[in-house]
């Protein structure tokens, strides 16, 4: 599902049907921030379905005082936000939960009648942000790009088991403000059967957790590896893994790639002939002056430009003055060989990769993630890659990408697509 609006939809109308349970781990929520198609706010939503009977628990990350920044768009319990819930007299059951200091509770995912048959999660990367609530069209400004996948089948019992155990062990548990509403104090027994297969992709669930976080030893029945001492780095691992394997293309939208294990596994990759597209924000976060170990790394990435079968792009879309708005990339994506892809909550930082609370899923099959690219690439090339094998549109990406650059440094707006190409030696984010 790319994108906040096609997202947020397919969502609401699972909670909708739901008929037990809605739970969902939350990392930011804007207080202007509305559902598709008149549903109302998250917590219209999510009221409704309490409402109807059914259990609705959110877990909502708490920022410390070293990330007392992040706060303002954050439902971290504050007073204000206590009398909300107490106004709408909601029947949401919720447990605020810290990261370890310094680092954020980042997943995003929610979870449709946990422990069903018809047990639905959604895992990904979408804040409920009203900057996120768009389409694919990308029409306006102050636009982010960003994807969700939905899953049903064996693997969401990784996603439950996530839950329960972040839900057991939430660190606000025992403070007087770190809990809200009827039931919320009690635990919840974790998963102890599969649910049956749907389809045929392989999917496989990886997270971020620093170390000392979740010390459950229960094993959950999906395989998940969980109580590792040094803390669990599987997001890592598989970006690294399937960067390593790729013997034809990597396509990555990432809002950022920013620690020297990607990079150098990009490297190796196009020293192997693979083709690598890289999207990321065209107007990236950036701290100045730059410090000199900061710039030493900048300049280690900046050799990744050098390589003929490498791309870094941005996205624009069109604003109502018909000139190109940048479009925000917060999608944490990558497909490799149109045999493997992952999406979720993971940027290629030390944040999410060594320390953050982070979710991704992982999912191998081929016609699903050629599927997958060819639905990004119409949305980013305005044109239909279903007939190209992987390495053919990711040239054609190349190819229209700097194309529309060209367009842009001449002041011409008229692109076909969002795609054009960014310069890796002036890039700092």
């Amino acid at each position: 599902m790319i994108d906040g609006e096609p997202a947020f939809r397919r969502i609401c109308e699972a909670v909708e049907g739901a008929r037990f349970s809605v739970w969902l781990t939350v990392a930011f929520l804007w207080p202007a921030f509305e559902m598709p198609d008149g549903r109302g706010s998250a917590w219209d939503v999510l009221d409704r379905a309490a409402a109807g009977g059914i259990d609705v628990r959110l877990i909502c990350w708490r920022p410390d005082e070293e990330t007392a920044w992040l706060r303002r768009n954050a439902f971290w319990g504050s007073p204000e936000h206590i009398n909300l819930l107490n106004q709408r007299r909601s029947g949401v059951k919720i447990r605020w939960d810290r990261a370890h200091p310094g680092f954020c509770q980042h997943q995003k995912c929610w979870l449709i009648d946990a422990g069903a048959e018809s047990e639905t999660a959604f895992v990904g990367g979408i804040n409920l942000n009203p900057h996120s609530m768009v389409t694919p069209a990308h029409h306006g400004e102050g636009h982010n790009h960003d994807v969700f996948v939905e899953l049903a089948g064996p693997s969401t019992v990784d996603v439950c088991h996530n839950f329960i155990q972040r839900w057991n062990e939430a660190s606000e548990l025992l403070a007087k403000d770190g809990c809200w509403g009827a039931g919320s104090t009690a635990n919840l027994p974790f998963p102890s059967r599969l649910p049956p297969e749907r389809g045929s992709a392989v999917v496989q669930i990886q997270r971020t957790m620093h170390a000392g976080r979740y010390g459950d030893s229960q094993a959950s029945p999906g395989g998940m590896s969980f109580n590792i001492a040094s803390g669990e780095v599987s997001n890592l691992h598989q970006y690294c893994t399937a960067i390593n394997a790729a013997s034809r293309s990597i396509y990555i939208e990432n809002q950022y790639v920013d620690v020297p294990e990607i990079v150098d596994c990009l490297r190796g990759a196009l020293q192997r002939g693979v083709e690598v597209v890289l999207l990321m924000p065209a107007q990236p976060d950036v701290s100045l002056p730059v410090p000199a170990a900061r710039r030493a790394f900048l300049e280690a990435r900046m050799t990744l430009g050098t390589y003929p079968n490498f791309l870094l792009a941005g996205i624009a879309g069109l604003g109502a003055d018909g000139h190109r708005k940048l479009i925000y990339v917060h999608a944490k994506v990558m497909l490799v060989d149109d045999e493997w892809a992952t999406v979720g909550s993971c940027n290629l930082h030390r944040f999410s990769l060594f320390g953050n609370g982070e979710m991704n899923a992982a999912f191998s099959e081929p016609d699903t993630v050629r599927a997958f690219r060819c639905e990004l690439f119409r949305e980013h090339l305005d044109q239909d890659t279903f007939g190209l094998d992987d390495r053919a549109a990711l040239h054609l990406f190349r190819e229209s990408a700097r194309s529309n650059r060209r367009r842009f440094e001449a002041g011409d707006h008229t692109w076909q697509g969002h795609a054009f190409e960014l310069d890796l030696a002036t890039y700092l984010g």
